[in-house]
Order: structure tokens, then C-alpha cells, then sequence
């Protein structure tokens, strides 16, 4: 078995921003060789997750305002009693998730018609980053 790893730096304007990370994902793929295989993609930060979903504005923003509705910002959480004040953004990370294993089939992201792969920021404005962990056969 055959494995390639890369990383992906971020470093968001916002706060809170959701990058479409499908396109990399898939270069870093055909970068590896592998032809049968998984492809693992997890964000290496506990305040940003990664996750599939559907390219679409609309939906995006509602998950935001479903995300902002269980962990809102804020809140005085147990949390910022360290001096931190990122409580959210933890609990958000929670909800959506760090990490995806995507199948790799003839070379390929073997998605669904409409699956796209996301990173979620929760804390943004500093570096951060994401593995992506490709094994399987060449």
C-alpha cells in the first residue's frame, strides 16, 4: 500500500468563514498516484473541522445560522474562564465534524453528484492547517 501526504495552510480573514477545498483535495490525489484508495482529510486544529456537503450559498449560510444557533458566540461559556474566548468555536467544531475519508476510485475522488469537501473555520485570522492523507494502491 502506498501513501502521500500534504498539508493545507489557512489563514482566514473572518472569524468564522467556510473554505471549498475539493479542487486541492483532488490535485493532492492525483499527485499520489493512487488509484485505489482513501483519501483522509482532517483539520489539525481543535477550533476547525472539515466536512461534505452540497456547493451551494444557500446552504452554507444555513448551516452557519444552525451552527451559530447551538454554540453562539459570546455566551459565556466555562471555557473563557482560561482566558480564551473561543468557546464557540470549540462546540462548533464538535457539530460539524474534523475530519472525512473520501473513496478513491480510478485515480479519482470518488464523490457523490453533488458532494463537495469543506473547510470550516471557527477561529479565524491565524494559521492553520490541514492533512491530507491519501493511502491505497498505485
Amino acid at each position: 500500500m502506498a501513501t502521500h501526504t500534504e498539508y493545507l495552510m489557512f489563514n482566514t480573514k473572518n472569524r468564522y468563514d467556510t473554505v471549498h477545498i475539493t479542487n486541492e483535495v483532488a490535485d493532492i490525489v492525483a499527485e499520489s498516484g493512487v488509484i485505489e484508495g482513501m483519501c483522509l482529510v482532517s483539520a489539525m486544529h481543535i477550533t476547525a473541522g472539515v466536512y461534505v456537503n452540497d456547493l451551494e450559498n444557500g446552504l452554507i449560510e444555513d448551516i452557519h445560522e444552525w451552527l451559530e444557533k447551538l454554540a453562539p458566540f459570546g455566551e459565556n461559556y466555562r471555557h473563557h474562564q482560561t482566558g480564551e474566548d473561543n468557546g464557540d468555536a470549540h462546540l462548533k467544531r464538535i457539530l460539524i465534524g474534523h475530519q472525512v475519508i473520501v473513496p478513491i476510485t480510478e485515480g479519482k475522488l470518488d464523490l457523490g453528484q453533488w458532494e463537495q469537501i469543506f473547510y470550516a473555520e471557527f477561529d479565524g485570522r491565524r494559521k492553520k492547517r490541514v492533512i491530507v492523507k491519501v493511502m491505497g494502491e498505485r
